[in-house]
């Protein structure tokens, strides 16, 4: 069984909530405006019926990590000749009318690393974004659970930002959060991240998502400094040019999720600039 069926099929435990799942329906969407990036056109290299990652987050947009959506089999993966034709059509529309994006950002329906096309697909899209739109920053959105893979990372390196994903400093506040497959581990993902940080270069940001949230088991509020302190060290141990905080902003798969007010996160920034230079925050 393939690295993508596997994560597709790894979480087929029954969820008590539903949503409203926003999956993005085609290869290349948008453009749309992002709280964080700007004018943003997606890149979606996973199915377009059904979310595939190797994380199950409380609040993704794009619902729980199941398969197929809302049942059955899940598409085909966008294959780097359909990419590569849908995103130069697409570029070549927007100049038509006059735009450009501001950033062409790699997200969609869940972690974009594992499709197995992804550092080809990067490749052909830096070139794209050379000869059609040369302002436009190419981005990865990314949990950080693939830089083990040498062609993931020679990818990450090519582009403007690899947004790592790190939403707190504990391992347990991350598993009752993001909910990752089965062998993840924290300080391992420090590592690999301080082991590439050259190659990455000026590209390594790191993104958290702040939030709380009641379960079964209790209250859980990653904002606190339980897991604020320890975050702070892992930012300071990987001392990237950049940071991203933000919070809840769409429809989330747990309803009891409740965004973090601006004065926290706008606490949590100022203690992060204390260590980079260059800290966004979205609220």
């Amino acid at each position: 069984m393939s690295t993508v069926a596997t994560f597709a099929q790894s979480n087929q435990r029954q969820q008590e909530e539903t949503m409203s799942t926003i999956l993005f329906d085609r290869a290349v969407f948008g453009p749309v405006k992002s709280r964080r990036l700007g004018i943003s056109l997606g890149i979606n290299l996973l199915p377009e019926n059904g979310k595939v990652c190797s994380f199950d987050c409380l609040y993704c947009e794009c619902g729980y990590t199941r398969g197929a959506e809302p049942s059955g089999k899940l598409s085909t993966l966008p294959t780097r000749a359909e990419v590569e034709r849908k995103l130069e059509a697409t570029l070549k529309q927007m100049a038509a009318r006059g735009e450009r994006p501001d950033v062409i950002t790699f997200a969609g329906n869940g972690e974009p690393t594992l499709n197995p096309q992804f550092a080809n697909i990067i490749e052909d899209t830096v070139e794209l974004r050379d000869r059609l739109a040369p302002e436009a920053r190419v981005c990865v959105l990314t949990n950080a659970t693939r830089l083990g893979d040498e062609s993931v990372v020679k990818a990450l390196s090519m582009t403007d930002e690899a947004i790592l994903k790190i939403d707190s400093g504990l391992e347990e506040t991350i598993m009752r959060m993001d909910r990752p497959a089965p062998g993840y581990s924290l300080r391992s993902v420090v590592e690999q991240i301080k082991k590439e940080k050259a190659r990455l270069g000026d590209a390594l940001t790191i993104q958290t998502m702040f939030a709380s949230w009641t379960d079964g088991q209790g209250e859980y509020d990653n904002s606190r400094e339980a897991d604020v302190a320890p975050w702070l060290d892992i930012v300071r141990e990987i001392a990237p040019p950049r940071v991203m905080i933000y919070t809840i902003d769409r429809e989330t798969p747990l309803k009891t999720m409740a965004k973090t007010p601006r004065e926290v996160l706008d606490k949590i920034a100022d203690r992060a600039r204390e260590i980079v230079d260059e800290v966004t925050v979205s609220y």
